[in-house]
């Protein structure tokens, strides 16, 4: 069986001077990156995609510097379109993420709406699974609000009532079969490596 292993990137070096998109990985999540691609060494990978979102992108170069292999971009696997609203500091912020995914069909303060980024997440996932040549486990590293979406549907639950990424930094995943398209490990941290 080969499978696409869905992370989401680790802890970010947050600025509020710099858009959301452009913060890279802190050196906390760089460290937690490098140690799940040295996980990824006993498994078989032959490609590795990350949305355009920088912190996105550093996580995939460290993965796929470790495993020999290229990563290519794709922007649809980005995170929720935030931009009406620009960076939201918390507690407010985790306020926000609330109602965005308990009304998924409503617009939350001009955001993406929460059905629509499902779509594109699926579509865009479903799409690699199609178009990708290569035979071997697939990594893709994006972001938490992405996963859970995913999940949701992978669930066949409502948006909102998924299993959610439990490490309060991000940097946990989870594994899909790559041909019938099925959840088959549930959100673990990086920490906790595979199941067996």
């Amino acid at each position: 069986m080969t499978s696409l292993i869905f992370i989401t990137h680790p802890e970010v070096v947050i600025d509020p001077a710099q858009p959301v998109p452009e913060w890279p990985l802190n050196a906390t999540g760089r460290a937690r990156m490098e140690r799940f691609a040295e996980m990824l060494a006993d498994r078989d990978v032959s490609a590795v995609y990350s949305s355009t979102e920088r912190k996105a992108m550093d996580g995939a170069a460290i993965v796929a510097e470790a495993l020999g292999v290229s990563y290519e971009t794709d922007e649809d696997l980005g995170e929720n379109d935030r931009s009406a609203t620009g960076y939201i500091a918390p507690p407010e912020f985790w306020d926000v993420v609330r109602e965005f995914f308990g009304r998924p069909h409503e617009s939350i303060r001009g955001w993406e709406r929460a059905i629509d980024a499902q779509t594109r997440i699926v579509n865009a996932i479903q799409r690699i699974l199609r178009d990708d040549e290569t035979s071997d486990d697939i990594v893709v590293v994006s972001h938490g609000g992405v996963g859970c979406l995913l999940t949701a549907h992978l669930q066949k639950v409502e948006i909102g009532q998924e299993s959610r990424p439990q490490h309060p930094g991000g940097g946990c995943f989870i594994v899909i079969d790559r041909d019938s398209f099925v959840l088959t490990q549930d959100w673990r941290a990086i920490e906790d490596g595979f199941a067996d």
